[in-house]
């Protein structure tokens, strides 16, 4: 009996398995500050392993499983391998086997997750906790304001145990979507500039509270340590101190801009590592924004899509916020691949519901 495989599964396991082999060969070709959290992760050696915070939840996972007694390339092609399924359950579209922009940015997604969290990582925690969010918005399984309200209490729970600023997104993505009712000439950048001011609220009730900005109590410490280090040509360094009001106005805007259209990150002609993330994301940036553009202009009909992308900037604005420089820029973008995956194939996901 003949069994035949849709080109697009085809090309989907090809790619899986080519990358599997590069997450199997990173620990052998990157350089040992690479694997600096992933040390943290599986040495444990200040016992951090807890149920708050997320080293200490990271950390416990690796213990609970027994993946932390194991070596990294073996760790790897057990870990890799669920990420990719997680990818084949959420689907795979149609003509992916087809060289184009997006399916290349997919491809090019798939091989960041291989070099990235195919060891131990926190972003392979945040991947699978955002891929029950996905399956909510792509399955339809219970109405729209119902699909809303789980996938807010599961971003709120993340935030609390795991990663504080996700806690966040519900927030800024609610006022998103109720500022997308008011209809302005370019309806997606006014969305995105008033998440944008959003953030910014957000930061300055904090400032008021505790007496410091998001910027400032997150990426201006961890900058500060690395100033002047080999790894600080990749930092986001806004052009004035986030502690005043202002600095932190135009903190949260450039740092946005410098994760999510880094035209200034095409200045790294000598790390070319930077180079080829700075032109995926813009890629990306300028397709997701069209897509955005496509739901907004069908939201009674595109809801469940709209509000993936309102999820998805959020975080967006946010990884703005927090980011320290480029390069973790990257790894953080892979944890939420599910998301991008889901919103950069929309139409094709609809169609499987019709």
């Amino acid at each position: 009996m003949q069994i035949l495989i849709k080109k697009s599964t085809a090309a989907f396991l090809l790619i899986a398995m080519a990358n599997l082999v590069v997450a199997f060969l990173t620990f052998f070709i990157l350089p040992p500050k690479f694997f600096y959290d992933s040390a943290i992760i599986i040495y444990d050696r200040w016992n951090e392993a807890g149920y708050l915070g997320s080293y200490p939840l990271t950390i416990l996972f690796y213990k609970i499983t027994g993946l932390r007694y194991l070596p990294f390339p073996v760790i790897a092609l057990l870990q890799f391998p669920v990420l990719m399924f997680v990818l084949y359950k959420i689907g795979i579209p149609e003509n992916f086997e087809k060289i184009n922009v997006k399916n290349i940015l997919v491809y090019l997604g798939i091989f960041m997750m291989a070099v990235f969290i195919s060891m131990p990582s926190k972003e392979f925690i945040t991947f699978l906790f955002i891929t029950p969010i996905v399956f909510l918005f792509s399955n339809r399984r219970y109405s729209f304001k119902k699909t809303v309200y789980i996938s807010f209490l599961l971003l709120i729970v993340f935030g609390v145990f795991y990663r504080p600023y996700f806690a966040l997104i519900p927030i800024i993505a609610y006022g998103m979507y109720l500022i997308s009712f008011i209809n302005f000439k370019n309806q997606v950048l006014t969305t995105i500039f008033y998440g944008l001011l959003i953030a910014f609220f957000l930061s300055l009730s904090y400032g008021l509270v505790k007496g410091e900005y998001f910027s400032e109590m997150s990426r201006e410490v961890v900058n500060n340590a690395r100033m002047g280090s080999a790894d600080a040509n990749s930092m986001i360094v806004p052009p004035l101190k986030p502690d005043t009001w202002y600095g932190e106005a135009i903190a949260v805007f450039y740092g946005f801009f410098s994760v999510n259209v880094p035209v200034n990150g095409l200045k790294h002609l000598l790390s070319p590592q930077i180079l080829v993330f700075v032109i995926w994301q813009l890629f990306l940036s300028y397709i997701l924004l069209v897509r955005f553009s496509k739901c907004l202009k069908n939201r009674n009909d595109m809801q469940y899509e709209l509000f993936v992308f309102f999820i998805l900037f959020s975080f967006f604005i946010i990884q703005g916020v927090f980011e320290p420089d480029l390069g973790s820029a990257v790894k953080h973008k892979t944890g939420i691949f599910p998301l991008i995956y889901f919103a950069l194939y929309y139409e094709y996901f609809r169609k499987k519901l019709q």
